[in-house]
């Protein structure tokens, strides 16, 4: 299993969502809604994109290399 980071799942990868983006809050609150209903995903409020949570990949055991805007793996 990897290492993940120290980063708290509920907070971001900061080059992937930078606390000045504009929408930063609304995102952060999005996120934890769709963690806490037990979601996989939540509806980005910018491209209309589903992205995946912290818990869902977490889940996957591994960093996917994909630059995930929730990676808990640090990357």
């Amino acid at each position: 299993m990897a290492r993940t980071s120290a980063r708290p799942l509920d907070v971001p990868h900061p080059l992937r969502l930078p606390p000045s983006h504009p929408r930063y809050l609304e995102i952060l609150e999005l996120h934890r809604r769709a963690m806490h209903s037990g979601l996989d995903t939540y509806r980005d409020p910018d491209s209309g994109l589903q992205v995946l949570t912290a818990a869902r990949l977490l889940a996957n055991h591994r960093c996917c290399g994909c630059g995930c805007r929730h990676c808990p793996y640090g990357r």
